[in-house]
């Protein structure tokens, strides 16, 4: 562990360059072709209720509406779960989590606004609307869903007993918060999301793995109190910025005259290799 750690404190300010190899895995389709790779993919995902697991009435319903895909392999198979953007739970992200099907993973995405939508629905169609509802979230709401729809799939008979989370934008943030509310969490991968103070990093027990865009001052302005304080509290981050890259890089990959593609090249595969490290 202390090796590792200190492999993670070397590499806390890595800027990484443009670049990539051919042989590197497929990354997600962007927001453009999102429904075009779903329409194609070979894979199995369905629509599932999930329940939330809390006593007495809710207000918002006891179900969580999610998107699950499952890898075509023989063996059984660790969970990630995929928390969208701010935008609620879009195609794009129900793409990310077939693509992680396609890395060998079982992939489950939630809507958190289940309930919250109109007609007690979930994420709305109107952008702006699903925006202000994601605003109003509260964490420990999150965190009791994110938890339960992780149980769920952990409870499947293909699943290998271990889990992550993966979030963007607004998801990365709760991804972080995740690993300090989630003790049986394995690993948390964060895109591009604000980190917790540090009383939530003092929590977390799972590795932490970050990828940034290098022009996004907003979100990297809080890496370095993360570095400090997962230092000082001996817990495992490894934050990565990528040269010119913007926010939300992975969603918009023909942006930035190609370096959000090229973040996307570097980013997407580490965060296949960390969960397998941790994980398989």
């Amino acid at each position: 562990m202390l090796a590792r750690l200190s492999t993670a404190l070397a590499l806390a300010t890595v800027i990484c360059t443009a670049g990539a190899s051919a042989q590197e895995p497929a990354i997600p389709a962007d927001a453009e072709t999102a429904v075009a790779a779903l329409n194609a993919s070979p894979r199995h995902g369905e629509w599932i209720d999930i329940q939330e697991g809390r006593s007495g009435a809710s207000r918002w319903g006891d179900k969580v509406r999610s998107w699950i895909v499952y890898p075509e392999r023989a063996s059984r198979a660790p969970v990630v779960v995929v928390i969208h953007e701010i935008f609620g739970l879009t195609d794009w992200i129900r793409a990310v989590a077939d693509q992680f099907a396609a890395e060998g993973f079982i992939a489950v995405a939630p809507d958190l606004l289940s309930g919250h939508g109109p007609d007690g629905g979930g994420t709305p169609a109107d952008r702006q609307a699903a925006v202000a509802l994601v605003r109003s979230l509260r964490v420990e709401d999150t965190t009791r869903r994110l938890s339960a729809v992780a149980r769920h799939a952990l409870s499947l008979p293909a699943s290998n007993g271990k889990f992550g989370s993966v979030g963007f934008c607004w998801g990365g943030s709760t991804s972080f918060q995740f690993a300090a509310n989630e003790a049986d969490l394995d690993a948390a991968v964060v895109y591009y999301g604000s980190s917790p103070d540090a009383k939530m990093l003092a929590r977390i027990q799972a590795p932490v793995l970050g990828l940034y865009g290098g022009d996004d001052a907003r979100v990297n302005a809080t890496i370095p109190d993360a570095v400090r304080e997962m230092r000082r509290f001996g817990k495992f981050y490894e934050p990565h910025q990528f040269d010119g890259a913007g926010h939300g890089f992975l969603r918009q990959q023909s942006g930035r005259e190609g370096a959000n593609l090229a973040a996307s090249r570097k980013a997407w595969p580490m965060t296949v290799a960390f969960f397998r490290e941790h994980m398989e």
